[in-house]
């Protein structure tokens, strides 16, 4: 699976559980750190760690090891690190204040229907 692949894959399986404003964002030329970052947010904290542990199982299921999990006891900003995508889960209030949409604007946002980007 392509890291555009898993970052869709990502996406839908947090639309399956109702992610909020879920949006994926090139970063592979502008930084180093990864290819694509997915963004969601939950409605409450228990739905933040609900998001992030479905997207760790189903991936888990398509053969993809999450290599690092951060935030787990916060549950107001979650990050699964797949290497050349980070999956990002925050509460909606940590969404606003972080707002790493803007932080990351020269950023490609991708359109999750499409098949490309």
């Amino acid at each position: 699976m392509t890291s555009l692949e898993t970052a869709k894959f990502a996406a839908r399986v947090l639309d399956s559980k109702k992610g909020i404003d879920i949006k994926i964002i090139k970063i592979s030329d502008i930084s180093s750190i990864a290819d694509y970052f997915v963004i969601a947010a939950g409605g409450s904290n228990t739905h933040v760690k609900t998001l992030a542990e479905e997207v760790e199982f189903k991936l888990d299921e398509a053969g993809i090891s999450v290599t690092h999990i951060d935030g787990h006891r916060s549950d107001t900003w979650i990050v699964l690190d797949y290497v050349d995508v980070i999956v990002h889960v925050f509460s909606e209030e940590a969404r606003e204040y972080y707002d790493l949409e803007r932080l990351w604007q020269d950023g490609q946002v991708i359109d999750i229907e499409k098949g490309e980007e």
